[in-house]
């Protein structure tokens, strides 16, 4: 069955580069050069054009990713007992028709029936394995989902003060190769996101 774990190399793989433009709504119908379009490139080119979050550090620092991984091992095994128990309990039915059919037990007509009958346990059994994998995928990307978009939402808010024009993601083997340290963000974004999860989190009796 597939394991959680691969939850970390699905998100790490994903590289979200989101594109914050604030202050301007449109382009300038006119050629010629004017005022706006020089606060334009002012901005474009200031320290505080670009901003890199570290999604490695980001993501094995945040709450919320913490709990989903939580959630889906818990969910995991929950699946893969059920799946071990129901398997186990067909072997044994397989194990007691074939002592039956080599001592004698049984008739040919039953046992052709009896192996009819484990026939199809044995093809629902594997359609049973198909729906709890593609039910456990669904879920693994709904969490995944809900992880990015809390992470967009929250830079969004985040960068109505700030007034970056790119924040980009940074992760190995990502396209970021390089981000300079006096641009990166990650624990000032990693700080609000535990922040506005904890204030949402369902309180634990």
């Amino acid at each position: 069955m597939k394991k959680t774990s691969l939850i970390v190399n699905i998100v790490l793989g994903i590289a979200i580069v989101t594109l914050y433009i604030l202050h301007f709504t449109g382009t300038p119908k006119s050629t010629e050069p004017n005022t706006n379009n020089a606060e334009l490139t002012e901005q474009m080119m200031g320290d505080k054009a670009i901003a890199w979050v570290n999604m490695d550090s980001l993501l094995n620092n945040y709450d919320l990713y913490f709990d989903i991984q939580q959630e889906l091992e818990i969910k995991g095994r929950k699946m893969e007992t059920d799946m071990t128990s129901r398997t186990r309990n067909f072997e044994k039915q397989m194990i007691d028709f074939q002592e039956k059919v080599q001592k004698g037990l049984v008739t040919r007509s039953t046992a052709q029936q009896m192996q009819e009958d484990l026939a199809a346990k044995e093809q629902e059994l594997y359609q049973y394995r198909d729906e709890l994998r593609m039910q456990f995928t669904e879920e693994e990307q709904v969490m995944l989902r809900r992880i990015q978009h809390s992470i967009t939402d929250f830079l969004k808010s985040y960068n109505q003060d700030k007034g970056y024009q790119i924040i980009m993601s940074g992760s190995f083997g990502g396209p970021l190769l390089y981000g300079h340290p006096s641009i990166d963000v990650t624990k000032d974004v990693l700080k609000g996101l535990n922040a506005e999860y904890q204030k949402s989190r369902p309180s634990k009796k």
